[in-house]
């Protein structure tokens, strides 16, 4: 598992360093839209069955206003818009840095 060793907001982005020296940036608004909350990806039932979740891909203006890691495992981000529910794992950001990255 990848562990972050710092993380900071500079303007509209929030910087990782991980512990292996790698650094990403990733998009404040692309971060609200990423978000593995409920809120944004919906609940399945047993059978597969999708409630809840939106289709909304763009969060223009949206920031992240604060952050805590949960665990050693996630980093729960607060939003401009008031989302907070969705715990985005080490390994998922990490992913995300590496999408960006190419």
């Amino acid at each position: 598992m990848h562990t972050p060793q710092r993380i900071e907001a500079i303007g509209n982005e929030i910087a990782i360093v991980w512990t292996d020296g790698v650094e990403d940036y990733l998009p404040m608004e692309r971060l609200r839209a990423w978000s593995p909350s409920a809120e944004n990806t919906g609940e399945r039932d047993l059978l597969g069955k999708q409630y809840g979740g939106t289709d909304q891909k763009e969060f223009p203006g949206v920031t992240v206003t604060g952050w805590r890691i949960i665990g050693s495992y996630a980093v729960q981000f607060e939003f401009s818009d008031g989302h907070n529910t969705g715990l985005f794992g080490f390994d998922y950001l990490r992913k995300a840095g590496e999408t960006l990255r190419g």
